[in-house]
């Protein structure tokens, strides 16, 4: 088996599972009991809140566990809109948001609020010059993506925020870091980010784990979304779950600890497979052919009657072994085409014939080279 489909979920690294099956089973108290179990638990947590603060250069305060990436873009968005909603009304996005990101801001539109989408260039990337005439006197929030999902578009977030805050200090700042986190050296006080969230299991970590990191500056407007007993400050009620936020400081840990030679190894094998299926007859990559992008995600489109992504898909995964996605795996189910193809200009014909490979570092060049003999052997036979 070869595993290309990382940005979908990763394998859960040995050292997470160990320390999962510790709080599971040994150490297994609940954090808010008084009890030495209940201490044992909660040190977890600060140990946890102490590496991931420690990665961002925050206060550990500053760091709330989730459920995910889904549920921190809803406290984000949600949160920060309804804490700002007194002073205006308009809430900036871009067209390539992930669909936890675009569904809560139009749930708020519904509700009354004006949003303005971005668009992008044909590699992805926002033009600031748009950002910054979008901005108005009543604009209370702005969500941007650092690194897109389907074709790994790296944004100007940095800029991007320097440019907000220039313009009013009071607009509240949301970058979805899910797939760059572990990625890339993020410094959300550096960045002008009031907040970022991330997700476990894209980094080696479970599923049903994540953090957001809330600017200690707006704690006391946010509007939490989850109420009940006051768990992460009343940030985020509910008994936390222990042994997914113990992994998840695990996970990110190693990310950062192999920061730079991890980013060289997928660097290295994007270049390689993006080499090799450029010469195939046909395939055409989308987004930045260098290294100006993410260096985990390749994104192919193939022309053809029969190159649909799903029968590529299929294609590859039974008669090759090897396991890629089509677009986002969260709306993989839902028959709908990528909002980011669209907004690239992608030709028409070749917006249901793209397929997305994801790197991890567990990944290997022999895989890559796998793959590219895969496709240049399944390609002229789907597209006679």
């Amino acid at each position: 088996m070869i595993y290309f489909d990382n940005s979908a979920t990763t394998r859960c690294s040995n050292e997470a599972m160990t320390i999962m099956q510790e709080c599971l089973q040994e150490n297994y108290g609940n954090p808010s009991s008084l009890h030495s179990m209940g201490a044992k638990g909660k040190d977890y947590l600060k140990d946890a809140r102490d590496i991931i603060s420690g990665i961002l250069k925050v206060n550990s305060k500053e760091i709330y566990f989730t459920s995910g990436g889904t549920e921190g873009n809803n406290l984000a968005i949600r949160g920060g809109a309804m804490a700002k909603k007194r002073r205006g009304n308009h809430i900036i996005t871009t067209k390539i948001e992930h669909a936890s990101v675009l569904n809560p801001v139009k749930a708020l539109e519904k509700e009354g609020f004006e949003v303005t989408y971005l668009g992008t260039d044909e590699y992805g990337v926002i033009n600031l010059d748009e950002l910054k005439d979008a901005l108005r006197e009543d604009t209370i929030l702005v969500s941007i993506m650092m690194v897109n999902n389907e074709i790994g578009a790296l944004q100007p977030v940095a800029e991007a925020g320097k440019l907000i805050k220039s313009f009013n200090k009071d607009v509240l700042f949301h970058v979805d870091a899910i797939q760059a986190f572990g990625k890339f050296k993020i410094l959300p006080k550096k960045m002008d980010m009031d907040f970022l969230t991330v997700s476990g299991h894209k980094i080696h970590g479970p599923k049903g784990s994540g953090f957001i990191y809330i600017n200690e500056a707006i704690f006391n407007i946010m509007v939490p979304q989850i109420l009940g007993g006051g768990h992460e400050r009343g940030m985020r009620s509910g008994t936390e779950n222990v042994p997914a936020i113990a992994a998840l400081g695990i996970a990110a840990k190693a990310c950062y600890d192999n920061l730079d030679s991890n980013a060289s190894h997928m660097y290295a094998m994007r270049r390689r497979l993006i080499e090799g299926v450029s010469s195939i007859d046909g395939v055409s990559v989308n987004g930045h052919l260098d290294d100006n992008s993410a260096p985990h995600i390749v994104s192919v489109s193939i022309k053809g009657n029969r190159t649909r992504a799903q029968v590529i898909l299929n294609a590859l995964q039974d008669n090759y072994g090897i396991f890629v996605s089509a677009g986002s795996a969260c709306s993989s189910n839902k028959p709908a085409i990528s909002e980011t193809l669209k907004s690239i200009g992608l030709e028409k014909d070749l917006l249901e014939r793209t397929i997305r490979f994801s790197f991890c570092p567990e990944n290997t060049m022999d895989e890559v080279e796998e793959a590219i003999k895969a496709l240049t052997d399944l390609v002229p036979k789907m597209t006679l």
